[in-house]
């Protein structure tokens, strides 16, 4: 895919096709971007739980909730719509006490990987993080920064202009009709300044 439409499109996707799961191949890629990304210092504070275990990736599921602008009813995933992998993005405190940078920079490797290869992602911070903690076996000098599910996606997700900038609500995604998500973004006369 071209650089910028698979930026564009690299949205987050919360429904998928539970029947299918992750290529062995697909998975590797996406941990290899995550190794390549940039780290602070080159520290390399981060290590990765990976959950490919049907009964496993149900467990995990069980610890998360998704879509936060959405009715639950609307926005958590329905059985057969789940996602078929779980990767736990995990700080090493003794390594770096700093990790949010190049925990971000190693999920952005990861998810455009894997949309490069036509599997969505969505980054899940609302999770109960002792009990993931507890699954995953990390010790008391790591700490859970996040959990990512992957599947192929089941819907669309578009980007829309936001009209009113100034409206706290209009950064809320929705679905249309066909339970698609409509996601606003600030228009770029919005976000940049020119010195």
């Amino acid at each position: 895919m071209e650089l910028m439409e698979l930026l564009k499109t690299r949205r987050t996707y919360r429904r998928f096709d539970q029947s299918r799961p992750v290529p062995e191949e697909v998975l590797k890629e996406i941990l290899e971007a995550a190794r390549f990304a940039s780290s602070a210092a080159n520290k390399q504070p981060l290590t990765y739980v990976v959950v490919q275990d049907p009964k496993k990736v149900e467990k995990v599921f069980g610890y998360t909730r998704w879509a936060a602008y959405l009715p639950a009813e609307q926005g958590q995933p329905k059985e057969g719509e789940h996602p078929t992998l779980f990767i736990g993005v995990v700080e090493n405190l003794d390594r770096n006490q700093n990790c949010d940078t190049d925990a971000g920079l190693a999920i952005s490797n990861m998810t455009l990987a894997a949309w490069n290869r036509g599997v969505g992602s969505c980054m899940i911070g609302a999770c109960n993080k002792a009990a993931l903690s507890e699954m995953f076996g990390l010790t008391e000098k790591q700490v859970l920064h996040t959990v990512v599910a992957f599947g192929y996606p089941t819907h669309e997700s578009h980007i829309v202009d936001i009209e009113d900038p100034a409206d706290p609500d209009a950064v809320k995604y929705s679905l249309d009709g066909d339970r698609n998500y409509v996601v606003p973004k600030r228009k770029l006369a919005d976000v940049v300044k020119y010195l």
